[in-house]
């Protein structure tokens, strides 16, 4: 009974969101789910849906616990400035205009973070974003943002692309006309190729190892050689060689040949 009424969640949050949490780890999805639905005080998952489909907050809350559409400009701050000040003047030396994809883009502080660092550093590119959640391409696209969102975006960048309303940021159309966003699976939906730079960062660890492995084929065979997958901070690949990959630096992956 319990586990028909997990499917059956399952099933009709991938109905409402387009978010298919069967291909995320099975156990770890139902730990982190069943703590959340008994902290609200939900005996089944029918009845914890029923509420998640109606109270917004509530529904944000189990997005936020997932990590799935939770997403900062800047996030791991640390990284980024590895990617403006060693891994883009690097691409740029190759290629006159990048080719970039942010890959399970969320509602897009990743593609907009990576937009306004290639503004700064005045690189010319192509920059393509990508999830398979409609819900957050379209809040990609409107570029509303909170504070928290913008807790690590530079100041002057935020001053500078940034208009304040009242409860929230709303990012210009300088940086927004850089980003192309499409709807795209990436489990099932095949690859563009050439690209200089793919961004996949905290999504990995939710799929099963033969899903990461698939996955990580595919993108090596979506890049030109030379060039990089940035991984999250708790996604380090093991064997990179077995991808054509060598480490550039850390959650940087270079294509080789």
């Amino acid at each position: 009974m319990e586990d028909k009424d997990f499917q059956h969640f399952i099933d009709s949050v991938k109905k409402m969101t387009g978010i298919d949490l069967a291909l995320y780890k099975e156990a770890q999805m139902k730990r982190r789910l069943t703590s959340l639905r008994l902290k609200r005080g939900y005996e089944t998952f029918a009845r914890y849906f029923e509420a998640i489909s109606k109270n917004q907050e509530l529904f944000y809350e189990f997005l936020d616990r997932m990590t799935i559409n939770v997403s900062e400009f800047f996030r791991n701050p640390g990284r980024w400035e590895v990617l403006e000040n060693k891994v883009l003047p690097r691409l740029a030396k190759q290629s006159p205009r990048l080719k970039c994809w942010s890959a399970a883009c969320s509602t897009g502080e990743e593609p907009y973070t990576l937009s306004l660092i290639l503004l700064r550093k005045k690189i010319e590119a192509s920059l393509l974003a990508t999830d398979i959640d409609e819900g957050a391409l379209a809040k990609a696209k409107q570029g509303v943002y909170t504070d928290r969102s913008l807790q690590d975006c530079p100041t002057e960048l935020v001053s500078k692309y940034f208009t304040k309303d009242s409860m929230s940021y709303r990012i210009s159309d300088e940086v927004k006309q850089k980003v192309t966003f499409r709807k795209h699976n990436l489990l099932a939906d095949s690859f563009d190729t050439n690209f200089d730079l793919i961004i996949c960062r905290n999504v990995m660890i939710y799929f099963t190892e033969e899903a990461k492995h698939e996955l990580y084929q595919k993108f090596s065979r979506a890049l030109k050689p030379g060039g990089v997958l940035f991984v999250g901070s708790t996604e380090q690949i093991f064997q990179p060689g077995q991808y054509q990959f060598e480490a550039e630096d850390t959650f940087f992956y270079r294509k080789m040949g």
